[in-house]
């Protein structure tokens, strides 16, 4: 994967300038995703570049293919070549031969010593074994500041780390409405982080590129409203690329609905291809 970035920042014209030339390269513009090209012939895929800001991420099926494209919009904007990309939005990106490993190793770092707990205690797990939150508390409550600012480092934390994504979507519930006790389970999250710094996802040379997905819920987990939280991620070849986690909407009767939920809404990420759903089905 390779990195260009526009040496000024560009306005929406020139945004469209580069749409254009893209277009004239017969890339195609993805459906579901408006800064995404795709190149193909003969139905298999060639190159792929995605537009971020002043910044082209670029991928393709061969190397000469990446070095042609390079020189061809080279020629036609300003840009600088800062070759494999090891770096993006927080996330690094490790690449070799054999694997590419995505993670936000100093990212998590940075926020750890940011509010003290480099040298905290670890734990094994992001939330504590039957531990439920909620709105109604007669806690002390805490600094309004401090409490916002763990949760959104820790909701930009789970770009690379679904495993705190619920642990996270729990306690993004009470932004308005928290007490000491929410408060205790952000800084657990952080303590669990420091645990699993290496944590990274690994995306491995050689497997089979089989989509699959899968989905689990709880029953009646909220003891505000009753209602349960539905989970998904698909996995292509051996690594995790797609995850999400939210409260339902409506209070599932039993957890057979509650499952039958959440395996709804894994079936509705994935549309596009027949594609295997394993629904956790064990309480």
């Amino acid at each position: 994967m390779a990195f260009l970035r526009r040496r000024f920042s560009l306005s929406n014209l020139m945004d469209l300038r580069v749409d254009t030339y893209l277009s004239k390269l017969e890339f195609e513009k993805s459906v579901s995703e408006a800064t995404l090209y795709v190149k193909k012939l003969e139905g298999k895929t060639l190159l792929i570049v995605s537009l971020y800001m002043d910044d082209l991420l670029m991928t393709g099926s061969k190397n000469e293919l990446i070095s042609e494209f390079k020189v061809q919009i080279q020629e036609v904007f300003e840009m600088t070549d800062f070759g494999v990309m090891t770096y993006f939005l927080s996330m690094e990106v490790n690449q070799s031969d054999q694997c590419i490993f995505i993670s936000q190793h100093a990212f998590a770092l940075k926020i750890l010593n940011r509010f003290c707990m480099i040298n905290c205690k670890i734990v094994s797990t992001p939330v504590a074994q039957g531990e439920k939150l909620t709105s109604s508390g007669n806690q002390e409550r805490v600094d309004e500041k401090e409490y916002r600012s763990l949760v959104g480092c820790l909701l930009y934390v789970t770009t690379t780390r679904p495993d705190i994504v619920f642990g996270v979507n729990l306690l993004s519930r009470f932004m308005h409405c928290y007490d000491v006790n929410h408060f205790k389970a952000a800084k657990r999250i952080f303590r669990y982080v420091n645990k699993t710094l290496s944590y990274r996802i690994k995306f491995e040379k050689g497997k089979e590129l089989k989509l699959i997905g899968y989905s689990d819920s709880d029953w009646a987990g909220s003891v505000d409203d009753m209602k349960s939280t539905s989970g998904y991620f698909f996995t292509l070849g051996s690594g995790v690329f797609c995850w999400s986690l939210k409260k339902q909407q409506t209070v599932a009767q039993s957890i057979a609905e509650a499952e039958y939920i959440a395996a709804v809404a894994a079936v509705n990420e994935e549309q596009t291809q027949p594609t295997e759903i394993r629904v956790a089905n064990q309480t």
